[in-house]
């Protein structure tokens, strides 16, 4: 027997499962064990990018079993679904990179489309990687249906030699063992043991930036996010989270009444008060677009700067998501940031009240020294800074975070991909004070825009990560440290100044004045752009060619559509 009659006359599963004409698609639906009750009652998307393609996805499946058992609970009918991931460890450091922020896209059209195509009522989004994370929420709030996202938890630390390891430690021993200082049998120890569970990347790379994100813009239940992967608590997570949709659905409340302007500045504060990754300029923008708002790479970094930073958080700092589980979690973060007044407290989120309604009992910790009240910040500006300048006139992002020095000056060496970059740093083909410069990597020209996580850990790997900076159109990962600038923009594929250096060409970049300057005259500009002639990728055909045709600028998020503000209409409202 039911427990309670729906009203399907507003959900878009009425065109699916209500009256005389969909007798055809209730067939499908009996063909699968559904009874006539469970038809009547609303249908759940459970979204997950569960593969056996790396740790970060390999429990998603395991957590969606628990998703579907809130949303039964509750009174609704579950239907599961898979879309793809890409996971950066793997595609790191070699072609199959481009493929991984064209995978945000792909997640995100390829749950709209599911979803559109089966007229489900409500999205519970469970993902666990890069790009996974703001393709899910893309997602949502595109289509703008009642939705809770999940993060699948992050992975538990590996223990190298009495130490936490993550798996930036191995990128790095890379460099290490290839200038003679670790041993075959250590590099192989370290490979061994440095990632012991399912789960994300530990640190505060990408994967937890955007966790801490999905709880600060309201989008996830509040300390969902904290759990490791291993973690059976995640299974009551996940069941919450499907109770937790279902109530959404009654209210009427939807994705874009949580992500307003107001909720996508209190997750840039996050990032930067958190030390978080640079592709949070990416991401951010890019779930703003889906809302139909103007949030651009140079506001989240305008808001990561004056934002103190107050978690010592690898690849900056000392500790790893777990250590922040152990302490409270995330909840602690945006207690701490509520009460210095840092975040807007009224935004609503998916639990039905207010970020400050669900965080007023949290209690902040003084026994640790993971987190830091606002009042003891470990320094008074975000983890993250914008820069602009003659290089960059669209804008350029630095993740300062643990940084000793926020000035370098010193004399461009270039590469036109990131394969000739790491070839040059292997042989030690580069001396101190060099800017390392990796151009045609942005969205179009790499297309893809990949990360060079295996460039700059080589670099620090052999002791040069204070000596030389390092500069690109393309991205780095959440894991980079050192003096690395991404989202060079405009990018040198579309005729961007950093197209432009040659070898030798001296460049200034301050972090702390905001700003990265080549020292050219106009006129030697001038002479460099009437020589300079766009080039051909070798990707003419397949999903990379078409990401290139359509992808925008970094400093906007990277867009391959309009968004919302192009809509005539909303899924929702079918």
């Amino acid at each position: 027997m039911l427990t309670k009659r729906w009203d399907k006359s507003r959900l878009p599963s009425r065109h699916t499962s209500v009256g005389p004409d969909r007798a055809p698609h209730r067939s499908y639906y009996y063909a699968m064990g559904l009874t006539e009750d469970e038809i009547a009652q609303p249908f759940v998307g459970v979204a997950t990018c569960w593969n056996e393609a790396a740790p970060c996805n390999i429990a998603l499946s395991r957590q969606a079993q628990s998703v579907k058992k809130g949303v039964s609970e509750a009174g609704g009918t579950p239907r599961e679904f898979t879309t793809i991931t890409v996971t950066d460890g793997i595609a790191m450091g070699h072609q199959g990179m481009k493929s991984s922020l064209v995978s945000r896209e792909v997640i995100a059209d390829s749950v709209e489309l599911t979803v559109r195509g089966h007229c489900y009522d409500a999205i519970v989004g469970v993902a666990g990687c890069d790009k996974s994370l703001p393709g899910m929420m893309m997602a949502m709030l595109r289509l703008n249906v009642p939705s809770v996202f999940m993060y699948g938890g992050s992975i538990l630390p590996g223990r190298f030699k009495g130490r936490d390891v993550t798996v930036v430690d191995v990128f790095e021993a890379v460099g290490q063992h290839a200038a003679g200082n670790m041993s075959d049998e250590d590099l192989h120890e370290l490979e061994c043991v440095a990632c012991p569970s399912a789960g994300a990347c530990g640190g505060q790379f990408t994967a937890n930036t955007m966790a801490m994100v999905s709880e600060g813009i309201g989008l996830a239940l509040p300390g969902s996010a904290g759990a490791p992967a291993p973690y059976e608590d995640r299974d009551r997570w996940a069941v919450e989270s499907g109770r937790a949709v279902m109530a959404l659905i009654e209210q009427r409340i939807r994705p874009r009444d949580i992500v307003t302007l107001k909720s996508l500045e209190n997750a840039a504060v996050l990032v930067g008060a958190t030390g978080g990754s640079t592709n949070a300029a990416l991401h951010l923008p890019a779930m703003a677009n889906e809302a139909g708002i103007r949030f651009t790479m140079h506001d989240v970094a305008e808001i990561m700067r004056r934002t103190p930073y107050i978690a010592d958080l690898k690849p900056g700092g000392k500790y790893v998501a777990l250590d922040v589980h152990r302490v409270g979690g995330i909840p602690v973060i945006i207690k701490s940031l509520l009460d210095a007044g840092l975040l807007h407290g009224d935004c609503m989120t998916v639990t039905g009240k207010t970020l400050a309604e669900n965080h007023k009992d949290v209690v902040f910790p003084t026994d640790q020294d993971v987190i830091y009240p606002v009042s003891r910040a470990l320094s008074p500006s975000g983890g993250v800074v914008g820069l602009k300048g003659n290089l960059a006139p669209d804008g350029a992002v630095v993740k300062v975070a643990g940084m000793k020095t926020l000035r370098f000056e010193g004399t461009a060496l270039c590469f036109d991909s990131e394969e000739e970059a790491f070839k040059a740093v292997q042989d030690r083909a580069y001396k101190a004070g060099d800017v390392i410069v990796i151009r045609y990597e942005g969205p179009k020209g790499g297309p893809g825009m990949r990360e060079m996580l295996s460039t700059t850990s080589a670099i620090y790997g052999q002791g040069m990560g204070e000596q030389v900076a390092l500069i690109t159109d393309g991205r780095f990962s959440g894991g980079t440290r050192g003096f690395c600038v991404g989202h060079v923009g405009p990018e040198a594929a579309v005729g961007g100044p950093i197209g432009l250096l040659r070898n030798g060409d001296k460049i200034v970049i301050d972090a702390a004045a905001g700003t990265i300057e080549a020292m050219l005259s106009e006129a030697e500009w001038a002479a460099r752009r009437a020589a300079w002639a766009p080039r051909q990728t070798d990707y003419q055909s397949g999903a990379l060619w078409r990401f290139a045709q359509n992808v925008g600028p970094a400093h906007l998020g990277a867009l391959t559509h309009p968004g919302a503000s192009a809509e005539t209409h909303c899924y929702a409202d079918i």
